[in-house]
């Protein structure tokens, strides 16, 4: 079976939007078969109605590495807690799990069976900086690596929307 990966976008987000596209062509040049889909209910839609939507529309499998970005990276959460499969790697980039500022955050729930999450991935990374513009910062990334363990990648990159994020290439094998 081929290596998969699958970029979520963040809030009101595309998929051809910063880096995106250009992680998905790296990947695919490693072997990937790369899906970025659009789900412009990312955050804007209550996660407890817009969850099984995501689910039904992917493919997991043990060879599946999930890339989320800011509120893509929420959604992630959400969904290693609710996959029936183990997925090789999910990467969280700008990812939170409590209300980064005073905007609502539709794409968190209210509690999470961290286990759960840990038991989905064999290979948790967290990619957060200390200049998050959004609140999706250093300290975000701490509070989930403390309940899932992982690797903890802390750079100084606002968050994390420029045309290519090297780091995040670097981390997928």
């Amino acid at each position: 079976m081929a290596r998969r990966a699958i970029i979520f976008h963040g809030t009101n987000a595309q998929p051809g939007w910063i880096w995106y596209p250009w992680l998905a062509d790296r990947l695919r040049t490693r072997g990937y078969d790369v899906e970025t889909p659009h789900h412009p209910g990312t955050n804007v839609e209550p996660i407890a109605s817009f969850l099984p939507t995501v689910l039904a529309a992917h493919t997991f499998s043990d060879d599946t590495v999930l890339v989320g970005h800011s509120g893509g990276a929420a959604l992630l959460l959400a969904l290693l807690e609710h996959l029936d499969v183990t997925v090789a790697q999910a990467v969280l980039v700008a990812g939170y799990s409590t209300h980064p500022n005073d905007g609502p955050e539709p794409v968190l729930q209210d509690a999470y069976d961290w286990e759960a999450i840990r038991s989905h991935a064999r290979e948790l990374v967290f990619v957060n900086s200390v200049t998050d513009e959004f609140g999706c910062d250093a300290e975000q990334g701490r509070a989930m690596f403390e309940k899932l363990g992982g690797t903890l990648v802390v750079r100084d990159d606002g968050h994390f929307i420029s045309d290519t994020v090297e780091i995040v290439d670097r981390l997928i094998p």
